[in-house]
């Protein structure tokens, strides 16, 4: 069951953040709050992407995490979208080398398909890390 610990959005202008315990339901309605802000802010564009990759990123979550917490960031960028999902792992999550036969580490390979930008950044104090991606609109 999804828990909002933290409901406050930030200025639907700029963001959306909340507190989950994540569950294998929560991507589907974090997608769906995601989506809404990429209307609101006509960056439809870049919404299957973004959905995309955050859904394997909330996977990690589930699959990776102790507890399941996450924070979820999601951020209006000058055309485009950053997303964020922090955790209080120290576990960093790993790409399978292309052409290994491991069971995990593909949902990050295609995250790096489908946007322009990712990473992952460990917290000062070492107790979590910050995983985050960026889609942009293409200029033609």
């Amino acid at each position: 069951m999804n828990h909002t610990t933290d409901p406050h959005p930030v200025d639907v202008e700029a963001g959306y953040r909340a507190d989950f315990a994540v569950s294998e339901h929560s991507a589907g309605h974090l997608r769906r709050i995601l989506r809404l802000y990429l209307a609101g802010w006509e960056l439809l564009d870049v919404a299957d992407a973004a959905e995309l990759a955050l859904t394997e990123l909330i996977a990690n979550v589930v699959r990776h995490v102790p507890g399941r917490h996450c924070r979820t960031l999601i951020l209006l960028q000058h055309g485009g979208v950053r997303v964020e999902v922090e955790d209080d792992s120290p576990q960093l999550p790993r790409p399978a080398v292309e052409g290994e036969l491991a069971e995990g580490g593909r949902g990050l390979l295609l995250v790096a398909a489908v946007v322009d930008d990712w990473g992952v950044e460990l917290r000062p104090d070492g107790g979590g890390k910050t995983v985050w991606f960026e889609t942009r609109l293409k200029r033609e």
